[in-house]
C-alpha cells in the first residue's frame, strides 16, 4: 500500500492500462468561480485522472459536485486556474486558440440538453455539418454525404437531415448530437449527463448506440453522470468527486462491489432498489451540509489518496 500517491502517477497509468501513455491525462487541475464579497467557489480542486485509448471513465458525483466543471476544463470550455492537461503528452492547458484548433478535432462533447444545444433555426443536417465547414475538412457536397453517413451510423434516416430539432423526439436529438460530435473523427468523446433527460427506454437505446460506436469506432469515453446504473453498464473505471476532489477511483468492479471511500458507500447506499426485500439500511450523511464556498485566500483541503489495492485509489479521510 502507498500513501499519498496522486492518482494521475505513473502508478496509476501502470495499473489502468499496461503502462500505456494515457489518450488525455488531467494532471492536479483547479477552477474557482468569484461569489459574492470576495468569496470564491472551488468547483474543482486539484483533480487528477488519465483515460486511454478504448477506455470508458465515469466521474459520477451529486450535483454540484464539479463533475461538469470538470469537462469543461479538459476540453476548454472553461481556462483552468492551474493544473494541466495533457492531450497524448501535449500540454493543451494554454495553448492559444489558433494552436488548439487541430486539437480540438481529438476532443468532441455530447451536452446533457440536446435541444439547448442545437439551434432551432438551423435544419440538423447543416448543424452537424458545420464542424466540417469550420476546420475546412471537405468541400460542401462531400460534407453533405458523410453527415448522410453519420445519421445512418447512430441511427438516423437520411432525409432528417433537412428537418429543424422541434421536429425530432428526445432520443433522435439526443442521435443528432452524437452525430455532430462524431463529425471531426474524434478519439475523446465527453458525454456529460448525455443520457440523463431521457426516458428510461431511450437511455438504453442511446447506450447501446454508444457501446455500438465505441466497438466500431475506437472511441475512448468520459463519461459524466449521476446515475450508477448507467455508470455500472457502461463504464471501464469510475471516478468519484465529492466537493470538486476525486475521493474515489478504480475499476468498476472495485469501487461497486467494495467501495472504500465513505461518500462513495452514501452514493451506493441512495441508490433505488425496486424488490422491498433487498433494501437495506441506508448511509446517511448527518450534520451541516458542506459549502464550496470559502473567502478569498482560503479554501478546502487537499485530500491524499492512498492505493489500497493496484489501480483502486481513495482519499484518506
Amino acid at each position: 500500500m502507498r500513501v499519498g500517491t496522486p492518482i494521475s502517477t505513473e502508478t496509476s497509468a501502470l495499473a489502468s492500462n499496461g503502462g500505456a501513455e494515457p489518450l488525455v491525462r488531467v494532471d492536479r487541475i483547479s477552477k474557482q468561480f468569484p461569489a459574492n464579497r470576495g468569496t470564491r467557489v472551488h468547483a474543482v480542486v486539484e483533480a487528477s485522472l488519465d483515460v486511454h485509448a478504448g477506455e470508458t471513465v465515469a466521474v459520477v458525483g451529486e450535483s454540484g459536485c464539479g463533475k461538469s466543471t470538470l469537462a469543461n476544463l479538459i476540453i476548454r470550455l472553461h481556462e483552468a486556474d492551474s493544473g494541466r492537461v495533457l492531450l497524448r503528452g501535449t500540454d493543451i492547458t494554454h495553448l492559444n486558440p489558433k494552436a488548439m484548433r487541430e486539437h480540438r478535432q481529438t476532443m468532441q462533447i455530447i451536452f446533457q440538453d440536446p435541444f439547448a444545444s442545437l439551434d432551432p433555426r438551423v435544419r440538423v443536417g447543416k448543424a452537424v455539418a458545420e464542424p466540417l465547414s469550420v476546420h475546412r475538412i471537405c468541400s460542401a457536397e462531400e460534407a453533405q454525404e458523410r453527415v448522410g453517413r453519420l445519421f445512418e451510423l447512430v441511427g438516423l434516416q437520411r432525409i432528417m437531415m433537412k428537418n429543424y430539432p422541434h421536429q425530432f423526439s428526445g432520443g433522435q436529438r439526443q442521435r443528432v448530437c452524437i452525430a455532430r460530435a462524431l463529425t471531426l473523427n474524434p478519439e475523446l468523446v465527453i458525454a456529460d449527463e448525455a443520457v440523463s433527460a431521457l426516458d428510461v427506454s431511450v437511455q438504453a437505446q442511446v447506450m447501446n448506440l454508444m457501446l455500438e460506436l465505441q466497438q466500431e469506432l475506437g472511441l475512448s469515453y468520459l463519461f459524466i453522470s449521476h446515475d450508477l446504473a448507467v455508470v455500472e453498464r457502461i463504464a471501464h473505471r469510475v471516478a468519484v468527486m465529492y466537493m470538486g476532489q476525486v475521493v474515489e477511483l478504480g475499476l468498476r468492479e472495485q469501487v461497486f462491489r467494495d467501495p472504500r471511500h465513505s461518500y462513495t458507500k452514501r452514493l451506493l447506499s441512495a441508490v433505488p432498489i425496486a424488490d422491498p426485500r433487498q433494501r437495506t439500511q441506508r448511509a446517511l450523511l448527518t450534520g451541516e451540509i458542506p459549502s464550496p464556498v470559502w473567502p478569498a485566500g482560503e479554501g478546502p483541503e487537499v485530500v491524499t489518496h492512498v492505493e489500497v489495492e493496484p489501480g483502486h485509489f481513495v482519499a484518506q479521510e
